[in-house]
């Protein structure tokens, strides 16, 4: 079979094109989910930025889950809302950014998750060492270790992945250019992506699994040595948005990765676009719905904004 240059390779993704009326109510679904997206995690990134109570080790990787979801949804909803509507083309070097940046982004949020579940360790089972271990230059080495673990996974599977020859009609059964459904599409043998895919997910997905669990262990074995209620219920508040985000977070993967696949595919694209984002949308309000320093931020800020237009 010729194969075409890899310049020239466009590829189709298919997401429900048997089922056009679906893909307007997911249209209007995703667009609405989206704009909620954007507005949480932003508001969130704006109030660990100017309100002073809420620059504490917490809530700067918090701000940072805010912008890495903010820019994982970004890579691919947009583009997602226009193929649902229009032609499904998508060219390579679209897809391999797409590809590349999603990547990166779902990689990164699970070490932030691990290095936030060793932040509610510090602070619960070294309350008294907690300003000291958890310095501002400790929490920027450990989210920049974050975000460069997860570009460099990214960058590898990426470059694994283009190297690949593809022949005839190139037809991507998602939504999106996901990796494994991009290299399963190549005229040749990808066992070494495959493999690589496979490590990837073992170091940087289960490894912080095994790291959060590790930490809850521990956390939970000193809450129970407090005497008192109050104690106990105050240390289980400071950890209950960070086990709302990692239990959505884990649950939809572990999910994926364990229910059986369905014959026409469908329900399980529908599962992979519902985990791809809801997540990013509950992960504010798992962390605001109760906290009463973003709940007093955010009243400073209204408050400041209603007095600006006065003046």
């Amino acid at each position: 079979m010729e194969r075409t240059n890899w310049t020239e390779i466009e590829f189709i993704l298919q997401g429900l094109s048997e089922y056009p009326r679906a893909e307007k109510l997911l249209f209007v679904l995703c667009l609405l989910t989206y704009l909620v997206i954007l507005m949480g995690n932003s508001t969130l990134v704006l109030l660990t930025l100017v309100d002073s109570h809420l620059q504490t080790p917490m809530y700067f990787f918090l701000g940072n889950l805010a912008f890495l979801d903010i820019w994982f949804t970004s890579s691919f909803i947009p583009s997602m809302l226009i193929h649902f509507l229009s032609k499904k083309n998508i060219s390579l070097t679209r897809c391999v950014i797409q590809m590349s940046v999603s990547y990166t982004m779902g990689s990164t949020e699970c070490l932030l998750l691990a290095v936030m579940a060793y932040d509610r360790y510090v602070a619960i089972c070294n309350p008294l060492r907690y300003p000291t271990i958890m310095s501002k230059a400790l929490c920027i080495q450990m989210a920049a270790l974050s975000w460069g673990l997860g570009v460099l996974n990214s960058l590898t599977e990426t470059l694994l992945a283009i190297r690949l020859p593809f022949c005839g009609k190139n037809v991507i059964n998602h939504f999106v250019c996901e990796i494994l459904a991009f290299v399963k599409l190549a005229c040749t043998d990808i066992s070494l992506n495959e493999v690589a895919i496979m490590l990837g997910n073992i170091i940087l997905l289960f490894s912080p699994l095994l790291l959060i669990c590790i930490s809850y262990v521990f956390i939970l074995y000193t809450v129970l040595r407090i005497s008192s209620a109050e104690g106990r219920k105050k240390a289980f508040s400071i950890c209950s948005g960070h086990i709302a985000v990692v239990t959505v977070f884990y649950g939809t993967i572990l999910f994926m990765y364990m229910k059986p696949k369905s014959k026409d595919n469908v329900s399980d694209k529908l599962i992979a676009l519902f985990c791809g984002i809801v997540t990013p949308m509950l992960n504010p309000i798992s962390y605001s719905l109760r906290n009463m320093k973003v709940h007093e931020a955010m009243r400073k800020l209204m408050t400041r904004h209603c007095f600006w237009r006065k003046g």
